[in-house]
């Protein structure tokens, strides 16, 4: 059978052979994934549709992969000295073809366990810090390294044999016959990789068929789930590449109408967010730390109705200002970081931190507060260079980054750097020096212990489920350290001068069988100090809030472009929201829990959030609610690609182009 495959095949049967190896890889993969969550895949009604589109998928990558290699091989290959040399390289250039269609699969089911999701941006830009990530494997995944190790050598053990039998005698065509052959290999390997005869070729969206993402995810194969985010990560996604068109003007009109604020408080004409917001506290301006507490979910929180890990955080619940309703805007850190400290709003590109044109002359509260004479800083446990924090932070307000030199004594280092207890330290000895020298100051603390793999120094907590390293020993071992801390600072001279805000970036995992699944959005969040006041606040709130609550309470007055509710005020009720990004799914949730999700390329759906039984029920929304939310879901792009988010240094400077202006036409003269 082989033989007379290769005899019809002539020089184009490497190619063949390759790809048929590379579709069985890819389908039993994919059979194997569909077994796994076969509720799942029942529940979508998708065993058809999951396979035939999973070929189609399967045979554009496919296709994409070996047309250079195909037009090569019918118009070089042969028994010359060139034929020869080239079907060396052909032969090198299959192997590694194959063992990445392998790696790609296998590194999979890992990687779904995590994140509900094929491997996608997020799996190559780990790739750019591997110190932290291979130290992350080394501790917690040996027995994923060895199996990758062992199948690894064995495909390329197995395709560097097969390979060399597949270009050995090889019958070359008659010279005139190689051009018609190429034009065959393009015409084919190019209707294979566009897969239609659209406008647009095959993508992701095109052959998504249910409402859980991850279904839709198994319809790919996981070489291109990586390839075409790596594809889409070059140009920077925009919101305007996913969803529903709408013009600026509507954009900026819905978006500020959205805020709590009146059209009188709104100061630019270049920056359409820019508005006055006075504080409503009038005392001396404190002093302002968060705590930025890594993947604790509310599900975590036994305040919160979650498990009972965290004593300490439970009795800050009780003591201090509580969001019940409390939501993060994203499933990353990074996200986290942008909502908390910049109060942007969340899009389907890469959070601002990573984003080029924002690591400088972009808002956030650092900035800000450097410009009312604050000392700025970042402490953190691990390498601060870590999801380009480092390089975003110091172009954009903070002035000291605190770290841990390699000789500096510690109670405990794991995978991810300090223990939150050094972390804690280290912070509390920087409070002490900075109020000791009378400088009012805004520290960003950012935990690590509570994320995988989950290593603690032991003797710190009774372990709450065996064995010790798991997720949950961790959550508690974090909230151990915050207790301690927390200790600590109500005894300390600078507790009277400062505000505390302690909140989630987001939650440990995020998954499940909805477009987004908001029960793993809702976090923690809670602000302490010497004068605020116990309260329980059941307000819906987005962590795009917290950001002006917190200056308005610490009193500091001045203008910025968050468009964030300061919640020290009253706010109207149908003016709370939060908004979610999942991958490139937007959310919108009103405060009756009605809920607008925009997805690729598709119309608004509508949605009933039951926080209880955590499901989404469909049901039409009003368009005036379709047309805010997309109004949002599109302004992070808007303002990120025109520059419409600003930090102190350029406010300032078009605000004296815009008087001057204004001066030269006589705007405003006597």
């Amino acid at each position: 059978m082989f033989d007379n495959l290769r005899r019809r095949m002539g020089l184009l049967y490497p190619i063949v052979s390759a790809l048929g190896v590379a579709l069985l890889v890819m389908t039993l993969s994919r059979a194997g994934l569909a077994l796994w969550q076969w509720d799942r895949v029942t529940a979508a009604e998708g065993w058809g549709t999951l396979f035939l589109s999973g070929l189609r998928v399967d045979l554009s990558a496919l296709s994409y992969l070996f047309i250079l290699p195909a037009l090569l091989c019918v118009l070089l290959a042969g028994s010359g000295t060139l034929g020869r040399g080239f079907l060396k390289g052909l032969r090198l250039f299959l192997v590694v073809a194959l063992w990445f269609v392998v790696f790609m699969e296998l590194a999979t089911p890992s990687f779904i366990l995590e994140y509900d999701v094929r491997p996608n941006r997020l799996f190559y830009e780990y790739l750019k810090y591997p110190q932290e990530v291979f130290g992350m494997l080394w501790s917690g995944y040996k027995p994923e390294l060895f199996i990758g190790f062992v199948v690894s050598s064995l495909t390329l053990r197995l395709a560097w044999g097969w390979s060399g039998n597949w270009i050995s005698d090889l019958s070359a065509p008659r010279w005139y016959w190689r051009p018609v052959l190429a034009l065959l290999v393009v015409i084919i390997g190019v209707g294979g990789a566009r897969s239609s005869l659209g406008h647009r070729p095959l993508n992701p969206a095109l052959v998504a068929y249910s409402t859980d993402p991850l279904m839709n995810d198994l319809v790919l194969n996981s070489a291109y789930s990586m390839v075409f985010a790596l594809k889409q990560a070059e140009s920077e996604d925009s919101a305007f590449d996913y969803y529903p068109e709408m013009d600026r003007q509507e954009i900026v009109q819905r978006v500020r109408a959205a805020t709590s604020l009146s059209a009188s408080d709104f100061v630019s004409g270049a920056f359409p967010t820019l508005a006055e917001h006075p504080a409503s506290f009038q005392g001396k301006p404190k002093n302002l730390v968060i705590l930025l507490q890594e993947s604790l979910g509310a599900r975590y929180v036994g305040g919160l109705g979650g498990l009972p890990l965290t004593p300490n955080l439970d009795k800050l619940i009780e003591q201090g200002w509580n969001f019940n309703r409390m939501y993060a805007t994203g499933t990353r850190s990074v996200r986290g970081i942008e909502a908390v400290t910049t109060g942007f709003s969340p899009t389907p590109a890469r959070a601002v931190v990573k984003l080029n044109d924002s690591q400088r002359n972009f808002f956030s509260i650092a900035d800000l507060l450097r410009s009312h004479g604050y000392h700025t800083q970042f402490i953190y446990g691990g390498e601060s260079h870590f999801d380009n924090m480092k390089s975003f932070f110091l172009g954009n307000g903070f002035v000291d980054m605190q770290d841990f030199p390699t000789f500096e004594t510690l109670n405990f280092e794991g995978a991810w750097g300090a223990s939150d207890e050094d972390l804690y330290i280290k912070a509390h000895q920087q409070f002490t020096k900075l109020h000791g020298q009378g400088k009012p100051f805004f520290s960003l603390v950012f935990t690590s212990s509570n994320h995988s793999p989950f290593d603690y120094p032991k003797g710190r907590i009774e372990p709450y489920n065996q064995p010790d390293q798991t997720r949950e020993n961790a959550a508690k071992y974090s909230d151990w350290a915050l207790g301690q801390f927390m200790a600590k600072a109500r005894t300390s001279e600078y507790w009277k001068d400062t505000l505390f805000l302690v909140v989630a970036d987001h939650d440990s995992r995020t998954y499940g069988d909805k477009l987004v699944p908001i029960n793993h959005f809702r976090i923690p969040a809670v602000i302490v100090g010497d004068g605020v006041e116990p309260r329980q606040d059941n307000r819906l709130a987005s962590q795009v809030d917290l950001a002006p609550t917190l200056l308005s309470l610490m009193g500091i007055s001045d203008q910025h472009p968050m468009i964030g509710h300061d919640l020290t005020r009253e706010v109207p009720r149908e003016k709370l929201r939060a908004m979610m990004q999942y991958y490139k799914n937007f959310a919108w949730m009103n405060d009756d829990n009605e809920v607008v999700i925009y997805t690729p390329e598709q119309a608004a759906q509508g949605f009933l959030y039951d926080p209880v039984a955590s499901s989404l029920t469909p049901k039409a929304q009003p368009e005036e609610m379709e047309r805010t939310a997309l109004a949002n879901a599109l302004w992070g792009s808007l303002a990120y690609y025109q520059g419409l988010y600003p930090g102190v240094e350029k406010q300032v400077r078009v605000a004296r182009e815009e008087s001057g202006a204004n001066l030269a036409q006589g705007v405003g003269a006597p």
